[in-house]
């Protein structure tokens, strides 16, 4: 991602797009981009960023703010968010000997919360048996190491989970942000909708909506549900293989109560539009959707890498950011609107000068 990258030429010749994962290469879903794109704090005001409108239809591309999405909506359409609440999870300490250490616990793996699995900082120095002191009242041993490469730790307190992680922990905003976090963070890595505690990272295409624009929204004949798609690190990870479907996505916690699912289907029989706010929540929908996309309760563990060539069942309409090179979110967004438009429509959004990824401006795909 050189600054001043050029943007001409940036994309090879893609293969057919009708064939569901044949000779793509990871490649493909490349592009340089401007550092100076990359947000770093959100705007002011949670609505008032732009949006570019990608049309299918006709391949076209409109410079909008976020606040023409309601213009977007007819009555009878259904807005699906994902409710899940990014939690405290990055602990920032210290090991004995004083060094830095760092522990992003993903998620429990005890009834009681004190036993996590967890990425670490610097890998090779955390080994089971190792201590980080992460606060006065908050230690975590390594137990263990999974085949990943990740950790097995255990939370050493006295006081409740919950009261210690909010304490010492820290918002765990992404790599690309290049300062700490403070006060703000806590409020603005956040949806405004955020209940079910358990992603270590934002559903990112959420945070436009202010609860002024949602209740617009709802005025317009919209009815709004929510699913929870816990989100996990590793559907921010770059792909690494050069063959896009040698790559596994780690698999997330979801959740579709009976009533979004109901919801949702009723828009579908009416003729309403189902609008998926993000990429966390077309996952969910596709992975309960049945053949003729009606969507079924549950919950579990999804693990669905959606690429070009993926036959959409239950999603009609997409509200998303602007993703990372080569990551499987760009991979999916590139399968909803179609490669060449979707790569068309990054150019233009640098051109334009639009903010980039979680703290960035939005995408509205119909």
């Amino acid at each position: 991602m050189a600054e001043g990258a050029s943007l001409q030429d940036a994309h090879p010749t893609p293969p057919g797009e009708g064939e569901a994962g044949a000779g793509w290469r990871t490649e493909d879903f490349d592009y340089p981009l401007d550092e100076r794109l990359i947000a770093q704090r959100p705007l002011p005001a949670r609505d008032a960023s732009r949006m570019l409108l990608v049309r299918r239809s006709d391949a076209t591309l409109e410079d909008r703010g976020f606040r023409d999405l309601i213009s977007l909506f007819s009555p009878g359409d259904v807005l699906v968010l994902n409710d899940t609440r990014v939690f405290p999870a990055r602990l920032l300490g210290r090991k004995p000997t004083g060094a830095a250490a760092e522990v992003l616990l993903i998620e429990p793996i005890d009834p009681a919360g004190l036993r996590w699995r967890a990425l670490v900082r610097p890998g090779g120095k955390l080994k089971p048996g190792r201590i980080v002191r992460a606060g006065e009242e908050l230690d975590v041993a390594i137990e263990g190491r999974g085949a990943g490469g990740e950790r097995f730790v255990r939370l050493i307190t006295a006081l409740p989970v919950t009261e210690a992680l909010t304490r010492y922990g820290h918002v765990p905003l992404p790599p690309y942000i290049r300062r700490a976090d403070d006060e703000s963070d806590w409020a603005r890595y956040q949806t405004v909708y955020a209940r079910e505690s358990g992603s270590v990272a934002a559903p990112t295409a959420g945070l436009h909506f202010s609860e002024r624009s949602l209740a617009a929204i709802e005025r317009q004949g919209v009815e709004i549900t929510s699913v929870t798609l816990h989100v996990g690190p590793g559907s921010f990870r770059p792909v690494s293989a050069s063959d896009p479907a040698e790559h596994r996505l780690a698999g997330e916690w979801y959740r579709v109560m009976v009533s979004a699912a109901a919801t949702i289907n009723r828009a579908r029989e009416r003729g309403g539009r189902v609008w998926a706010v993000g990429t966390t929540t077309v996952r969910v929908l596709e992975t309960v959707a049945a053949g003729d996309g009606l969507i079924g309760p549950g919950e579990g563990t999804t693990d669905l890498f959606i690429r070009p060539g993926f036959r959409f069942r239950a999603v009609d309409r997409l509200i998303t950011n602007f993703h990372l090179p080569r990551s499987t979110l760009l991979m999916l967004v590139a399968a909803f609107a179609g490669y060449e438009l979707t790569m068309r429509a990054y150019r233009h959004a640098q051109q334009q000068g639009y903010r980039f990824y979680s703290y960035g401006d939005a995408m509205a795909v119909i």
